[in-house]
């Protein structure tokens, strides 16, 4: 059997892996300069290269597409630098918003042997050219013996922000490592153990509620999901703000759904619907990942996260289908399906946030596979009522790869939550529209808040793309960042 993996004591120093495969420092004169190549006649254009290196690249029948990497030798066979196509594969189109040469760095970073590397070709967003690099080096290998090979390291075009683009690498790859982390290492307890070590790099205060304390502090929702498993469900709270900070900061909150596993409890998922439910803490992991980001960089607000975390198992004193259950902010909620868990563990999450009436409220969640039915799985829905907000974070999805679609918080569906014996149901009759119902479920429990938006994330990446393997993928992080980064200038 594979030993445990080093994730809690790793995460020591979050960010670790943004050093690993980038660095800030000049070219050095043993760097393997790499050239973009978007169509023929840049390659023509290119003057650096001999007789004999175009010759080679023919022969290598290299075209400027993108994935296409001919590595050119020296004359004493050495390696003298890369060639990499960026132009559209036939399939894509100048609007299609993942065919950016930026982010073919990704697959280069994925595919090159280690060694140092620098750009050699201008390109029009650097700092996205860094971070596609990052992601796309980035390995989960906390399980496999002897596979801990070095990454190339790409030196950070001197026009980027730094700093960004290692928040943001060593962010993505903290909240993916915790979602790859199988769920028998990754419980309740392990993913507040992971915002204790984000708390203590960053200097944030963090406090906790576990177990059967979460009712005597009135939190029954999330204390009625994690009661039947053996590990002690809890709501973890994470403040920080920057040193010197003025009083009149935004204040930022975020919301994460932490269910470590999702049996689906007494409404049994099958064995297929089980498979991936070690990501259904994925949204603990953005929220995170996104702190880890807005803190490295220092953005100035007052930032909040909140984490309900829980496992939803079967057991004897499991919460039951028709039960009806108090929530933090008094509604009463009758349980249609126990599988709708997702929803109740946000609800009182919630509820606490929307007491501190910040000025921004975002929840992260792996809420419903009717999202992934809709927009399928590397296009989470954003809902929100404010369509300001909405522009901007879609402006700002797109701006960095990491994009999101708005769906409607569409009031007449909230009439299918209505319950007979209770305040609402937690889930509607029929099955339609479930992503838009869920999010009009939370929306029950934001009164305070004046601006909120909702991400239902897969939390998963089903296959390798430019930007990272097959995996966890904290969906929507990269472009709040953005967003809030926009706005704190």
């Amino acid at each position: 059997m594979p030993s445990k993996p080093q994730n809690r004591d790793a995460n020591q120093s979050i960010g670790k892996f943004a050093g690993e495969a980038l660095t800030a420092a000049p070219v050095s004169k043993n760097s393997t300069p790499i050239w973009l190549i978007e169509n023929s006649s840049a390659l023509e254009r290119l003057g650096v290269l001999s007789a004999a290196q175009r010759a080679w690249a023919q022969t290598q029948a290299f075209k400027p597409t993108s994935r296409k990497i001919v590595p050119l030798p020296t004359a004493d066979g050495k390696l003298h630098g890369i060639l990499s196509g960026v132009g559209p594969q036939p399939a894509q189109g100048r609007d299609d918003p993942m065919a950016r040469p930026e982010l073919q760095l990704g697959h280069l970073a994925a595919t090159l042997p280690p060694g140092s590397y620098h750009l050699a070709s201008k390109v029009s967003d650097p700092e996205l050219a860094g971070v596609a690099w990052g992601l796309g080096a980035y390995r989960y290998r906390h399980y496999k013996a002897g596979e801990n090979e070095p990454v190339p390291v790409l030196s950070i075009p001197t026009s980027a922000n730094a700093a960004h683009i290692n928040a943001i690498v060593g962010g993505v790859a903290f909240g993916r490592d915790l979602i790859n982390t199988p769920a028998n290492d990754m419980g309740p307890a392990e993913i507040e153990a992971a915002a204790r070590v984000l708390a203590k790099q960053h200097g944030a205060k963090i406090t906790s509620i576990v177990g059967d304390d979460l009712l005597v502090q009135n939190f029954p929702l999330i204390h009625a999901v994690g009661r039947a498993s053996p590990r002690a469900p809890r709501l973890i709270d994470l403040t920080w703000a920057p040193r010197d900070t003025k009083a009149d900061l935004p204040k930022i909150t975020l919301v994460g759904k932490g269910i470590a596993f999702d049996t689906g409890g007494l409404d049994l998922k099958p064995s297929s619907g089980m498979l991936l439910m070690k990501k259904d803490m994925g949204g603990a992991a953005a929220v995170l990942a996104l702190g880890h980001m807005i803190m490295a960089a220092g953005l100035p607000l007052r930032l909040r996260i909140i984490v309900a975390a829980a496992e939803n198992s079967v057991a004897g004193n499991a919460f039951r289908p028709l039960d009806v259950i108090k929530s933090r902010a008094g509604p009463t909620v009758e349980i249609g399906n126990t599988d709708a868990e997702g929803r109740l563990v946000l609800a009182d999450a919630l509820a606490l946030a929307d007491e501190d009436k910040p000025d921004l409220l975002l929840t992260f969640a792996t809420l419903t596979g009717a999202a992934r039915v809709a927009l399928g799985p590397d296009l989470p829905p954003v809902f929100t009522d404010d369509d300001d907000l909405a522009a901007k974070l879609a402006v700002a999805g797109l701006s960095t790869a990491d994009p999101i679609w708005r769906l409607p918080m569409w009031t007449p569906y909230d009439v299918g939550l209505e319950s007979p014996v209770a305040d609402l149901n937690n889930v509607a009759e029929g099955g339609f529209a479930g992503a838009i119902v869920a999010a009009l479920f939370l929306r029950r429990f934001v009164k305070n808040t004046k601006k909120y938006a909702h991400f239902d994330i897969y939390g998963w990446r089903p296959a390798l793309k430019p930007l990272g393997p097959k995996g966890g993928e904290v969906n929507a992080a990269r472009a709040v960042f953005r967003y809030l980064s926009q706005l704190t200038k």
